[in-house]
């Protein structure tokens, strides 16, 4: 019942038969994978999956392997003549099978028996994998010899022979290929295949039922050693492996292991799982879940392509709607498409009213992005890519622009960044520009660290404004005589103006006034106690524009 989809039937079953028992005998986990199946079922991943109808027919076909834009499986002839056939599907014994590979949706096509793959053995041959540098082939293959186990099922006798790893490297000279066992096969006692490489070549995983495992197969793997032989095997651990069976390992260019297992909850036989980690460290598996399982068996989950849009690649299964024995699926799933927007305002820096203004995008390396103009409300908005930082610059005639800095870098989902941009008007006759004090000490008329910090600023409007032409004007506190204090505020006047052509401003630029103490910002005048605070507040410099 759970093989064929009908999980609530299954489940009912799987309860009786528990409740005549009288113990769980792990019926409790076919009961939750039966509760699961109904929920994945009915809210689906994003997979997009299609049987390649070009390579499928009604054999088996499996266990993909991609490279240089084609893609290697491993395949049911058709029989031909009396060529030799499997006793138990009375098919040609599998081989390996090459298609091409259309890179813009995985689409496969022109199958054959791969001419350039070693497809020399007796019986099956299959899956295959391949070093990073594709110099190296690791292929499964059934062990040819007589030492198998011979069972009988209905009045046929069968030999059943263990499979073999085996490492296959192409003579430079000949262009044949050299085969040389896996150093862990034991054809007497146990079956040794489905190897996959770890994105740096250096671990090899595989399947196999020797002594040592969780029951069924496992997932066992070795390490390269200095001398570039394979270590001793070492179980990959009961957080992947379960008491059934685990089969068809691959590792993804960022390492997570996709595999299959028909002993940890799922949909029914073999479901394929993922879990990040290395060697004998792994996370508790994930069930990848419906449609990428079936009711059937899901396995041989492969990744091909991995972009900003979407991943996709390849499974194998036997589900229903196949062609016929296991069949190949693509498989693909879009990305969720990260929005980030930035919406601002422009505004009068001075009145807090809104303007029209044109507004420009640049990229971190001042390239125009996208322009455009305000609305009457001050707002606009543009849509950023991600990971790339951002300049937005405001312009509008009589207003000085204003621009601001905005990133998009580590941003991992969709966001709106917000940016107001204040337009100073321009510089009319008369109008003092906005900058801090610049004060002094009692009687001094140097330029003090925070008063040059000031005059800094100043420097950058003079530069950023080349027909701007201004006063400086200073002021004393009313301490000491009227004449005294005109001469001392003239000399703090020419100090700034002395100190901005040291900044490389033209001094024909500026004006410097002393005021003396006739224009006191307070009540400290001749002869009114003040405290050291208000008189500091008189002693100043101010910047007027005269002309722009």
């Amino acid at each position: 019942l759970k093989a064929n989809g009908k999980y609530a039937e299954a489940k009912q079953q799987f309860e009786a038969y528990r409740s005549q028992k009288g113990t769980d005998d792990g019926v409790a986990s076919l009961i939750a994978g039966c509760d699961s199946a109904i929920t994945w079922m009915a809210n689906p991943t994003n997979h997009l999956i299609r049987n390649q109808t070009a390579v499928n027919t009604e054999r088996s076909e499996f266990a993909v392997h991609a490279a240089d834009g084609r893609v290697f499986y491993a395949a049911e002839p058709d029989v031909v003549g009396n060529s030799e056939k499997h006793g138990w599907t009375g098919n040609a014994f599998l081989r390996i099978f090459s298609a091409d590979r259309s890179a813009a949706n995985n689409a496969l096509s022109s199958p054959a028996i791969a001419a350039d793959m070693p497809n020399d053995a007796r019986y099956h041959i299959g899956p295959v994998t391949a070093d990073p540098d594709g110099k190296t082939l690791y292929v499964t293959r059934t062990y040819p010899g007589r030492e198998g186990v011979v069972s009988k099922e209905r009045r046929t006798k069968y030999h059943t022979n263990k499979l073999e790893l085996y490492r296959y490297t192409k003579d430079a000279s000949t262009g044949e290929w050299i085969a040389e066992p896996f150093a862990y096969n034991n054809v007497k006692g146990y079956s040794v295949g489905h190897a996959a490489l770890a994105p740096d070549g250096n671990t090899i995983y595989f399947v196999s039922d020797m002594p040592g495992g969780h029951g069924g197969t496992d997932i066992w793997f070795c390490k390269r050693q200095d001398d570039g032989q394979w270590g001793t095997p070492e179980n990959a651990g009961s957080e992947v492996n379960s008491a059934g069976n685990e089969m068809f390992p691959n590792i993804a260019p960022d390492g997570t292991l996709y595999y299959s297992s028909d002993g940890l909850l799922g949909m029914g036989g073999l479901d394929i799982f993922r879990s990040t980690g290395a060697g004998r460290e792994w996370s508790t598996p994930e069930n990848l879940r419906y449609p990428v399982n079936s009711p059937q068996d899901d396995f041989a989950f492969v990744y091909v392509m991995d972009d900003e849009t979407a991943i996709s690649g390849y499974l194998s299964s036997d589900r229903r709607e196949g062609a016929g024995g296991d069949d190949i699926y693509s498989f693909v799933l879009e990305k969720p498409k990260i929005i980030i927007m930035l919406q601002g305002t422009t505004s009068n820096k001075q009145s807090g009213e809104r303007l029209v203004a044109d507004v420009t995008l640049f990229d971190g390396s001042k390239t125009i992005v996208a322009s455009r103009q305000s609305t009457e409300n001050g707002t606009f908005e543009f849509l950023l890519d991600g990971d790339r930082d951002y300049q937005v610059f405001a312009r509008k005639a009589g207003f000085h622009p204003d621009s601001a800095r905005v990133s998009t870098v580590g941003i991992t989902k969709s966001d709106t960044l917000h940016v107001a941009l204040l337009l100073d008007p321009e510089f009319t006759v008369g109008q003092r520009i906005e900058l801090e004090n610049i004060y002094y000490d009692f009687d001094k008329h140097n330029i003090r660290p925070d008063a040059a910090a000031i005059l800094d600023r100043l420097v950058t409007i003079m530069q950023d404004y080349p027909t701007l032409k201004i006063e400086l004007s200073s002021h004393t506190d009313s301490r000491g005589s009227d004449a005294y204090n005109m001469a001392l505020s003239q000399r703090r006047a020419q100090a700034a103006v002395d100190y901005l052509v040291s900044r490389g401003i033209a001094r024909e630029r500026m004006v410097a006034r002393g005021y003396g103490e006739t224009r006191l910002v307070n009540g400290c005048g001749n002869g009114v106690p003040c405290s050291r605070e208000q008189h500091q507040a008189n002693r100043r410099t101010e910047v007027t524009v005269l002309e722009y």
